[in-house]
């Protein structure tokens, strides 16, 4: 098996998600759900048995059908063998999600808060606001908006200064 055979692969079957789940408006089948799985389920079957990319996936599918409860013991498991760039950062992200979707926010703010001085790449935006959700679990609303604030600004055509200012005077309002 080639490594990039398997990738592209992977994609094209991510890429295909809505035709066996449906999209937000159509709703989706949990028969549907059950195939998507089964597809990832063979790609996985074909790695090593020690690869993290094989619980990675297996977590994302579950997690994208509505199974977050599912899906956590399969990120960690991928971590745990070493998941780690940008998969590594993207299992965080989702893990964190999962957490809050099952009750732990908590969990997915320690796990996310270093992330906010992790290297940057594209994913920053999507830590801050898996972040922000889990901080509005937890009844941390401001400390949340900040952090969304705080990653539009850079987006704006426009006020960059003002909400990047107004993101800081949320949580320090002192400066």
């Amino acid at each position: 098996m080639s490594t990039q055979d398997w990738e592209q692969r992977v994609t094209a079957a991510w890429a295909a998600f809505d035709d066996y789940v449906g999209t937000e408006s159509t709703g989706g089948s949990a028969a549907g759900e059950a195939d998507f799985r089964a597809v990832i389920d063979a790609l996985v079957a074909e790695l090593p048995e020690d690869s993290p990319l094989g619980p990675f996936e297996r977590a994302c599918a579950w997690d994208s059908t509505g199974h977050s409860d599912k899906a956590v013991p399969l990120y960690r498991e991928a971590l745990a063998r070493g998941l780690d760039g940008y998969r590594g950062r993207r299992a965080k992200i989702q893990l964190s999600s999962s957490l809050r979707n099952t009750g732990r926010a908590e969990e997915g703010v320690k796990l996310l808060t270093p992330e906010l001085d992790a290297p940057s790449d594209e994913l920053n935006d999507a830590v801050r606001a898996c972040l922000a959700l889990c901080l509005s679990s937890l009844g941390r609303d401001r400390e949340g908006l900040s952090l969304v604030l705080g990653a539009l600004a850079p987006h704006l055509p426009r006020y960059q200064r003002s909400m990047t200012n107004y993101a800081r005077q949320l949580v320090d309002p002192e400066n």
